[in-house]
């Protein structure tokens, strides 16, 4: 076996030098934009009222975490909001994925002009601002309106349109040999999608969840006027009630406690996927 050449072994360490180096970039960016915000949250959290009041990122000086992590869960309604942002985000990002790589699909391979219209308008709604007043009257004239169902249905119309640009981009990429050869051996419509295009768009897909369950576990505007009730209150809606039903002003260690927790399944999911997102985003379109 020949021995690397004497540039190539050079460049190694230059390589690694210099990857040294934007790490250590990236990371000095990253504390002053990134650890030290969460930092300040979190510490925050652990005080008493008049303790963080004004919030630094000093240690407390008296330790309330328990109690505050009581007065959350409690009086801020914790798991009631956990519950229902869960209904609220599993479906809908279930239906986003499902429905907007099924039109990509359709999008990706058709030379209708009426069809790529659609597609146009359907990637156009990434950039305008949500139609909130006309969304209602749909909503109060199918009778849905204040209801857990219509509330995912406008989230699913509204978020569908990152799904449906970044999938059919990927799915024209593709070769139509595996279609092609699908077909040949008798599979029908629904099988190619299932069998074929699905898992060659895994990796487009797990980046599209990402950003559909990050923007519908946060969703607020959107929950504000179309959930009524705290009993169907997500989790920024009981953040907000909870924010608001103070008697004596704002008190900032339990709102950091409550955002604190409203961001704790997210970072789990991040934690345990985290794994399996990054080997989605690296392969290619070819599956084993």
């Amino acid at each position: 076996m020949n021995a690397p050449a004497p540039a190539a072994r050079r460049s190694r360490p230059r390589a690694k030098k210099l990857a040294l180096v934007r790490y250590a970039i990236l990371t000095l960016i990253a504390i002053p934009w990134v650890v030290l915000p969460f930092w300040v949250l979190l510490v925050n959290s652990w005080k008493t009222d008049s303790e963080a009041g004004t919030p630094t990122a000093a240690l407390p000086t008296r330790w309330a975490l328990v109690d505050n992590l009581k007065t959350v869960i409690q009086q801020g309604r914790y798991f009631i909001g956990l519950k229902n942002s869960l209904i609220v985000a599993v479906p809908v990002v279930l239906g986003v994925l499902l429905l907007g790589s099924m039109a990509a699909w359709s999008y990706a391979r058709t030379a209708k002009r009426s069809l790529l219209a659609t597609y146009y308008l359907t990637a156009l709604s990434i950039i305008l601002p949500p139609a909130i007043v006309p969304t209602v009257v749909i909503l109060t004239k199918a009778h849905l309106t204040g209801s857990v169902l219509g509330y995912i249905l406008a989230l699913v119309g509204t978020r569908i349109g990152v799904i449906v640009f970044l999938t059919t981009g990927y799915i024209r990429g593709l070769p139509l040999d595996f279609e092609d050869a699908a077909q040949i051996d008798g599979a029908n419509r629904w099988q190619i999608y299932w069998h074929v295009i699905l898992p060659l768009v895994r990796s487009v897909l797990f980046t599209a969840a990402v950003m559909t369950v990050i923007n519908v576990w946060n969703d607020f505007l959107f929950a504000l006027y179309m959930i009524k009730g705290m009993a169907n209150s997500t989790l920024p809606l009981t953040l907000y009630n909870f924010a608001n039903a103070g008697q004596y002003g704002l008190r900032w260690n339990l709102v950091f406690m409550h955002v604190v927790l409203t961001s704790l399944p997210l970072v789990i999911a991040y934690v345990v996927l985290q794994k399996r997102v990054m080997s989605g985003l690296t392969e290619g379109g070819v599956t084993g």
